[in-house]
C-alpha cells in the first residue's frame, strides 16, 4: 500500500502565509455592495478581492476606450476611472508591503486601515460612475419623450388648424349661403302672408 505523497513544506507554509494575508487585509465585503454580478463595480471589487490588480486595471481602462452611446460620457468619468486606478495600485501596495509581519502593531493596524479606506473610496468611485451612467440614460429617455411629444402636439396642432381652416372657408360660406338662402325665403313667406 503506497503511502500519500507529502505536500512540500514550503508551499503548506506560504499558503498559511496567504490565509493570514488575507485575513489581516479582510474588509468584510457584503455581497450587495457589490452591485450586479455583470456590472464594472462587480468585475472591478472582486478581482482586486482576489488580488488580480492588472486585470482590474486592464477592464476600467477597456472600459474608459469602449465607445459610449451619450457623447458626454467618457469625458464626464475619465477623472473617475483614473482616480480608481490609482486607488487599486495603492491597495497593491499595501496589500503587497514587504516584511509587514516585521511592523509593530501599531503600523501594521494602520496599513490595514489605509487598505480598507482604498477600498471603500474604490467602491464609492465605482458608484459615481454607475450612477453617471444611470442618470445619462434616464437623460437620454426624457429628451426622447420630449421628441416625441413635441411631435405628437405638432401634428396635433395641424390637424386642427387644418379642421379650423376647412370650417372657415367651406363649412362657414356654404353655411352663410343656407342661412342667407332660408332668411330669404322666410322673408318672402311673411311678404306673401302679410300681403305686401
Amino acid at each position: 500500500m503506497a503511502l500519500p505523497a507529502l505536500k512540500d513544506t514550503a508551499s503548506v507554509s506560504e499558503d498559511i502565509k496567504k490565509k493570514e494575508e488575507s485575513a489581516f487585509f479582510d474588509v468584510g465585503v457584503d455581497n450587495s455592495d457589490l452591485g450586479r454580478p455583470d456590472s464594472l463595480r462587480y468585475n472591478i471589487l472582486t478581482w482586486v478581492l482576489s488580488e488580480r490588480y492588472d486585470k482590474a486595471i486592464e477592464e476600467l481602462k477597456d472600459f474608459l476606450e469602449k465607445p459610449s452611446e451619450y457623447p458626454n460620457f467618457k469625458s464626464k468619468i475619465t477623472r473617475y476611472v483614473h482616480h480608481s486606478i490609482d486607488l487599486i495600485y495603492a491597495i497593491k501596495a499595501k496589500r503587497s508591503f514587504p516584511g509587514i509581519n516585521s511592523l509593530t502593531r501599531a503600523k501594521q493596524q494602520e496599513l490595514r486601515e489605509k487598505f480598507k479606506e482604498h477600498y471603500k473610496e474604490l467602491q464609492y468611485i465605482l458608484k459615481v460612475v454607475e450612477k453617471i451612467h444611470g442618470d445619462l440614460r434616464v437623460q437620454d429617455a426624457r429628451s426622447t419623450i420630449y421628441v416625441v411629444r413635441a411631435l405628437w402636439l405638432g401634428t396635433l396642432g395641424v390637424i386642427i388648424l387644418a379642421f379650423w381652416l376647412d370650417i372657415v372657408n367651406g363649412l362657414m360660406k356654404t353655411s352663410i349661403i343656407v342661412f342667407d338662402d332660408g332668411y330669404g325665403k322666410i322673408a318672402n313667406w311673411l311678404a306673401d302672408k302679410i300681403g305686401l
